[in-house]
């Protein structure tokens, strides 16, 4: 099985834990969850195409925006974010 690379901007990841407090390093593990939802963002206007992945991380159902680049999953931004956790829960048939 091919090992799955992740790479960020460091500054954006630094913004992110001050936004959200959560380091990049930790949302690489919602792509860990089997359930996980891939999904493509189709509200990006810009060249490269980018995704979103929701996955269980621990209790709570993590919100990841990336894009593919060469070999690697580039992470843009992740969070705990409600929207994310409806569309997870939907697909997975989880009713709270």
């Amino acid at each position: 099985m091919k090992k799955v690379k992740f790479e960020w901007d460091e500054n954006k990841n630094r913004y992110n834990q001050k936004k959200h407090n959560l380091l990049f390093e930790d949302a690489q593990y919602a792509f860990a969850d089997k359930n996980r939802i891939i999904a493509k963002d189709i509200e990006h206007s810009q060249d490269e195409i980018r995704y979103y992945c929701f996955g269980l991380v621990g209790t709570q159902v993590l919100t990841v925006r990336f894009t593919y680049r060469e070999n690697s999953i580039r992470i843009i931004g992740a969070g705990y974010w409600r929207k994310g956790k409806k569309i997870y829960e939907r697909n997975n048939k989880i009713f709270r």
